[in-house]
């Protein structure tokens, strides 16, 4: 990868912190739904439209994590330690 942030092996360091990713998250995340909305949506018991709804659901979530930790952790602990980045 080519984000700082992205090189550090512990997933705590990174999650939050690299735009790039958050950007391929919401993507993923909108190619998903948009997917299971025109093949999976007819037939919500098969085993294809239950894989997309794991999937989106997984990228969402992962979205959620990221911009959770951006936009409400960090700057709680920039805030709550002083921190200048």
């Amino acid at each position: 990868m080519a984000c700082k942030y992205c090189e550090k092996p512990w997933f705590w360091k990174k999650v939050g912190r690299c735009q790039r990713c958050m950007i391929q998250l919401a993507f993923l995340s909108i190619i998903t739904w948009v997917l299971w909305w025109y093949l999976g949506k007819h037939s919500p018991k098969s085993i294809e439209s239950i894989s997309i709804l794991v999937a989106g659901f997984a990228f969402h979530s992962l979205l959620f994590l990221h911009l959770w930790m951006r936009f409400v952790i960090l700057p709680w602990r920039r805030s709550k330690f002083n921190i200048k980045t």
